[in-house]
């Protein structure tokens, strides 16, 4: 008796990837297990080095599907955000083994990590607008390549990605736009003859005939007449029977929505789409944290982004025992300053569970709002709030703030409107690079009139800090680093507005230090530790400068400015240009980050790059 022949799976070593051409030679079993193995390599690397996991792992199937159906090496592929980019850095051959380390693969697409990236961004809704200057481009050079934006359901809620959809929709420039949707709702066609029409309307043969139809009846003007009157006809039926969506009432196609997961049917509908003449949407279905149950199970937005972790367990490799984050320090002063002023409201642009705020937002559903990717939106939001009486909270990244420089100045600082903002991730942050550092913010804020720019060195200033931003001084910025705190009762201070502090005194009036920030008390400790004699001041108000408190240092040799959470253009440069005015006579020095985009490192590797560690400080004065 003939033996049956068995199909082994092949396996694919993922150390071994060299780029997608091999995924043309797997069938859909051994595609299905690669996208377990991928899995496994992203959960083995984030667990070690941390980085964006919920979204990686819902996109593995989509990614390999848009791999074998496209050539990146000449299509184009852009990830909104682009932290949901590592099942392509696999295939595209990157190891994920140094993700987001210093020198290491990048935790968002980059463009000199590989050809196969086309663009890079770490701030969201910027795929479609970048589609399609790409396809504007492509069609005036009469070259021929697809262009796929992969954007996910909460991104294309922001502004800019709806001014792109509006351009597209109204554009001969085609592209094949994924919204990967793993929450959010969009209608869809019911009923069976709706589903056949949508078939139809997007299928191969149907078309190739309309395109042909078209250039037939075109060919007369009597021809051109029925092809209008006939599509009319089409348009009015379609329209009666399939009900809209806001891609279709924008003039796009659109295909879905389609299992994300099922790497057939998402290449039967990319197929479809490559054939439509216009841009078109295929809305995608996926499940976010996709095989890992803990992601899986998420439901607050913890595991979207994560520390390194126990694979078993799930929990923090590092807990930090009596240890506690400085957004975690504003949580809880937040949760006083609103039970304090009942006129106190909090607006988030969807980053409240980075800022620790979700339990807030949940105990006090009418007084703290999420506005989702919306920075321009929350702020302009803002400054009417305070128009009508009440007293919004902005809690804000540094880096998604300058999203809305605009509105800052524009609709609140103009109009004198009292608002506070928490300016989450000020200074440097480590391994999301050059997209999220937050060390431009005091530069741009300080060219605004009127505004008020501080950061406290401690909880008890900040506790201070965040009650004198509701004695009507208007914009009012309070900076927090991310960083950890030692965990401490919080004290009331009694802080003079607009007023730096002295720390320590030099009676020889030979050196006075100007600091910044949480690093200024671990500097202190060092210059007591060194026995290195010095006026320490602590500059809690970064704008406008303390011009009283310049003026009683002019008679010093030497006067050092320490800022290590921002640029020069900031802090630094008003207090130089201050002291200059003033005709100081000594000399001056100062210690800042150098104004460029810093690449992604741990804080402490990129503090020790720019010369900022206290240690350093201290070595440079003793000699």
């Amino acid at each position: 008796m003939a033996k049956k022949s068995v199909n082994k799976v092949k396996h694919i070593d993922i150390k071994g990837i060299k780029d997608p051409r091999f995924l043309a030679g797997l069938n859909y079993k051994e595609l299905n297990f690669l996208a377990d193995d991928i899995r496994k390599e992203i959960l083995a690397a984030t667990a070690k080095n941390g980085g964006h996991l919920s979204s990686n792992l819902g996109v593995v199937e989509l990614t390999i599907a848009l791999h074998r159906s496209f050539d990146f090496s000449k299509d184009k592929i852009i990830f909104d955000v682009g932290h949901q980019s590592y099942t392509h850095k696999i295939l595209t051959g990157r190891s994920l083994d140094d993700l987001r380390k210093k020198d290491g693969v990048s935790g968002f697409q980059k463009m000199n990590e590989s050809p196969y990236d086309c663009y890079e961004a770490g701030h969201s809704s910027t795929s479609i607008s970048a589609a399609n200057g790409f396809a504007i481009a492509r069609d005036l050079n009469h070259e021929k390549y697809d262009i796929v934006p992969v954007i996910g359901d909460a991104s294309i809620s922001n502004g800019l990605a709806l001014e792109g959809l509006n351009s597209l929709g109204h554009s001969s420039h085609k592209v094949i736009i994924i919204l990967n949707d793993n929450e959010m709702a969009i209608s869809k066609p019911t009923g069976g003859l709706a589903k056949a029409f949508a078939r139809l309307s997007t299928s191969t043969s149907y078309n190739r005939f309309k395109s042909g139809y078209n250039r037939f009846m075109h060919k007369t003007k009597f021809g051109a007449k029925i092809y209008d009157f006939t599509s009319a006809i089409k348009n009015w039926f379609k329209r009666k029977v399939i009900p809209s969506n806001i891609f279709m009432d924008m003039g796009l196609a659109y295909i879905g929505p389609v299992d994300g997961h099922n790497i057939k049917k998402l290449e039967k509908a990319i197929a479809r789409a490559k054939v439509i003449k216009k841009s078109v949407v295929i809305h995608v279905s996926t499940l976010k944290g996709k095989g890992y149950k803990y992601a899986e199970n998420d439901a607050t937005g913890y595991w979207h982004g994560v520390p390194p972790f126990d694979l078993e367990t799930g929990k923090p490799l590092d807990m930090h025992e009596g240890k506690v984050s400085w957004s975690h320090v504003f949580s809880e002063l937040t949760e006083k300053i609103i039970e304090e002023h009942q006129d106190a409201v909090m607006i988030s642009p969807a980053t409240q569970k980075g800022a620790g705020l979700d339990g807030l937002f949940e105990k006090y559903p009418d007084r703290f709002i999420d506005v989702g990717i919306a920075e321009e939106h929350a702020v302009t939001m803002a400054g009417a709030l305070s128009l009508a009486g009440k007293h919004p909270i902005i809690s804000i990244y540094s880096t998604f703030m300058q999203r809305a420089y605009d509105e800052i100045s524009h609709d609140i600082a103009r109009m004198n409107v009292d608002a506070t903002f928490l300016i989450d991730r000020s200074g440097l942050v480590g391994a999301d690079g050059e997209t999220h550092q937050g060390i431009y913010d005091v530069a741009y804020l300080s060219s605004i009139p009127g505004t008020v720019v501080t950061m406290p060195s401690n909880i008890d200033e900040a506790k201070a800090l965040y009650e004198e931003s509701f004695n009507h001084h208007g914009a009012f910025f309070i900076r927090l680093p991310r960083a950890l705190t030692d965990k401490a009762e919080v004290k009331d201070l009694s802080l003079e507005f607009g007023k730096w502090l002295v720390v320590d005194k030099d009676p020889n009036k030979k050196l006075a230090l100007i600091g910044v920030g949480p690093l200024l008390r671990e500097l202190e400790k060092e210059l007591k530790d060194n026995n290195v004699k010095c006026t320490l001041i602590n500059a809690l108000y970064l704008n406008p400068i303390d011009v009283e408190c310049l003026k009683s240092l002019l008679d010093y040799e030497q006067i050092v400015i320490y800022d290590p959470y921002s640029t020069r253009l900031g802090f630094v440069n008003q207090v130089m240009a201050q002291l200059l005015t003033l005709k100081f006579k000594g000399a001056i020095s100062a210690y800042f980050v150098e104004n460029e985009f810093v690449k992604q490192a741990s804080i402490k590797e990129q503090l020790e790059k720019y010369h900022l560690l206290p240690s350093q400080i201290v070595s440079d004065l003793k000699k």
